[in-house]
């Protein structure tokens, strides 16, 4: 196929396309896309890209496994920190509620997976753990409150439980955050697709500039 002839076939000048050759310029993604399809290969294949091996596609899964282990792990170190202090305290001071310290471990492993999360943008397990954060917390602090008021002697707390109802717009909250995160990148990718086609629109209105000059160089060299 010659550089004119696939000039026509995607609306552009074979000057341009001596440019793409030569290495003096570059197509948009929009044009590569077009090429592809003209060529019938895949856009990482004319690009050069190699679709991932059988290797690479065993490497991402031992990743994968290699991510999970590790947060396995770093709950296992969480769990037996509460698991230490508990029985320290057991046995330091017997008759306690010292099992309160594995409600602080639930949202302590919660932090922890968070942080995972974040780092390795897992926005399900992000999710589940704000979520549970929240409610331990709360869970955590009501029980907490109400065996020192015991401690001490004060028994009317009947309205404690309100303290769950701070809970409600926190979970909210954070579902309106997750929403306009996703919404987000949704925006971003039809920026992206906008912004190809106003290329391509541009690209359009060059070729339709070019024909004119070349008619108006023929018409005087005729």
């Amino acid at each position: 196929m010659t550089q004119a002839e696939l000039a026509e076939k995607i609306n552009y000048s074979d000057k341009s396309i001596s440019k793409w050759e030569s290495g003096n310029g570059v197509p948009d993604v929009y044009t590569l896309t077009q090429l592809a399809q003209l060529y019938g290969v895949t856009l990482n294949d004319f690009v050069g890209e190699q679709a991932p091996t059988e290797k690479e596609k065993r490497m991402r899964g031992t990743m994968r496994g290699l991510h999970v282990w590790i947060m396995l792990l770093s709950s296992g170190i969480v769990w037996l920190v509460a698991t230490c202090l508990f029985v320290m305290m057991q046995l330091w001071l017997p008759g306690r509620e010292w099992w309160l310290v594995f409600l602080y471990a639930v949202w302590a492993n919660a932090i922890v997976l968070l942080v995972f999360a974040a780092i390795w943008k897992y926005r399900v397990l992000n999710f589940l753990s704000v979520t549970v954060l929240i409610w331990m917390v709360l869970t955590s602090a009501y029980l907490t409150i109400k065996f020192v008021a015991r401690r001490f002697g004060v028994t009317s707390l009947d309205a404690l439980w309100m303290l769950f109802l701070l809970g409600i717009p926190l979970q909210i909250l954070e579902c309106m955050w997750t929403y306009f995160r996703a919404r987000s990148r949704r925006l971003k990718a039809v920026r992206k697709m906008t912004k190809r086609k106003g290329v391509k629109a541009e690209n359009e209105e060059k070729l339709e500039s070019e024909k004119e000059s070349a008619k108006v160089g023929l018409t005087k060299a005729e």
